[in-house]
């Protein structure tokens, strides 16, 4: 199949083609799409692979089968029944999900760079080495040839080490993240975390009743250790959780300095330290010591997930722990993950044959790219209006307005013309951030960015409150 990127899976390239094609025919009624057959001839794929991409599409609601008749699309509502409900992130979600809308929300660094293609081909080879090999039931952490290249990977000297048995793989961040509260028992227990942090995560730790204080970052992005420092002698913190270097959305890496101060600070407290490790790959420059190397390993636990750095076909979340062992394994069990094993065993594989750190180079220089065409543009553009400090990595840009506005009226003004941004009151619990928005710099292409950063430049100045 033809199309500007050959390495994604061939149902992954078809279900974008069709996306296009259900999106040129928004506001009529009923149409009818392509047949299997004639769909498979035209773009050179198998029948299956076009039914599998039109099943995706039938299970978002985005078309109908009719027997012995085919596919139709069903046409999408109109722009004045958007979501107007009180909770922004949900109205977030929907409007994204909405045809023809420019995501200008979005977090997904991977789809710049895919390595679907590297991914599929070790599946296929480890699929001719274990053919129809039932799935194992005595693996509930996960496969153990990925745990043990995790333990590898994280392993930096005899001291800081990690085997497969401190791993632990889930289905997705969410799940590990749920374990995590239950078996640190934090349900009514404080809770301090580096601010501004991502709303999956806040919103996890409010919904499990978790007391969630945050320590916000200096504005030079910066930590402020004599905050935290008050806090641990004023409060009984059951947890710490900080950026294990790149902190996003703000994209800034806190001096050395800062860094090493927080980490002697920890080390003289009695609570538990967990590392945000899910943008550590993803610095523009060589990174400087992780946490990890800073602190004493007795207090400490790292959780990641692959889908940042590889994308949605690899949507498991992992932790790192030397500690609780027996429990860790119990809830697990518990939570019986149904994970693929070849796809863990491919993924192991790619860190193992390299693969994934010549990825990774290519990533952090498309991003890069990517960062300062939009860098350009805001200052350009928006110079007058929105202040930011230059992402140091990931996929998004965070920004302050100039002067006072309504942000929640901003988004609803962007909405109407079909471009949807992520206000910065969603990454606090406490109200902070509300002259902010993230933005992201990887999603499209310049024309679109540079038409959006006008209506975003027009909205901003019909929101203003000054």
């Amino acid at each position: 199949m033809k199309g500007p990127r050959e390495t994604d899976f061939a149902y992954q390239a078809v279900y974008r083609y069709l996306t296009c094609v259900i999106g040129e025919s928004a506001g009529q009624a009923h149409v009818r799409l392509p047949s299997l057959r004639h769909l498979a001839e035209r773009l050179n794929v198998s029948i299956s692979t076009i039914q599998y991409a039109y099943s995706l599409l039938e299970k978002e609601g985005r078309v109908y089968s009719v027997a012995k008749s085919g596919y139709y699309a069903l046409p999408a509502p109109p722009i004045s029944t958007l979501y107007d409900g009180n909770d922004l992130l949900e109205s977030l979600y929907v409007n994204a999900r909405r045809p023809g809308m420019l995501v200008l929300s979005s977090d997904e660094p991977a789809l710049l760079q895919p390595i679907d293609s590297p991914l599929l081909l070790q599946e296929r080879e480890l699929l001719r080495q274990y053919p129809r090999q039932p799935q194992p039931n005595s693996q509930p952490c996960g496969e153990l040839e990925l745990r043990m290249a995790l333990a590898a990977r994280y392993t930096t000297s005899p001291v800081r080490c990690w085997h497969a048995d401190d791993v632990y793989i889930g289905a997705d961040l969410r799940g590990v993240l749920e374990i995590l509260i239950a078996v640190l028992c934090l349900k009514d227990a404080t809770v301090v975390i580096e601010s501004p942090c991502d709303w999956v995560i806040l919103r996890l730790f409010q919904a499990a009743g978790v007391r969630v204080i945050e320590w916000p970052l200096r504005a030079d992005g910066g930590l402020h250790h004599e905050r935290l420092r008050q806090l641990l002698e004023t409060e009984s913190v059951r947890l710490v959780m900080l950026s294990s270097g790149l902190n996003l959305p703000s994209g800034s890496q806190p001096p050395n300095d800062d860094r090493q101060a927080v980490a002697q600070l920890l080390d003289r407290h009695d609570c538990w330290v967990l590392e945000n490790d899910c943008y550590g790959e993803l610095g523009f420059e060589a990174s400087a010591p992780r946490f990890r190397d800073l602190l004493a390993p007795q207090r400490l636990m790292i959780f990641s997930t692959f889908e940042k750095i590889i994308g949605p076909e690899a949507p498991f979340g992992y932790l790192l722990s030397r500690h609780l062992s027996g429990e860790w394994q119990r809830h697990f069990l518990m939570r019986a993950f149904r994970l693929s094993s070849i796809r863990q065993k491919a993924i192991a594989r790619l860190y193992s044959n390299g693969r994934i750190d010549q990825h990774l180079q290519l990533l952090r220089r498309r991003l890069r790219d990517s960062k300062e065409q939009m860098s350009q543009l805001l200052s350009e553009r928006m110079g007058e209006t929105l202040q930011f400090i230059e992402p140091q990595g990931g996929a998004t840009v965070w920004l302050r307005s100039l002067r006072r506005v309504d942000m929640r009226r901003v988004f609803q003004n962007l909405l109407k013309h079909q471009v949807v941004i992520a206000p910065g009151e969603l990454f606090s619990l406490q109200g902070l951030y509300g002259q902010h928005l993230r933005l992201s710099h990887s999603f499209g292409s310049d024309q679109d960015l540079a038409s959006a950063l006008g209506l975003l430049g027009d909205a901003l100045r019909q929101a203003s409150i000054d």
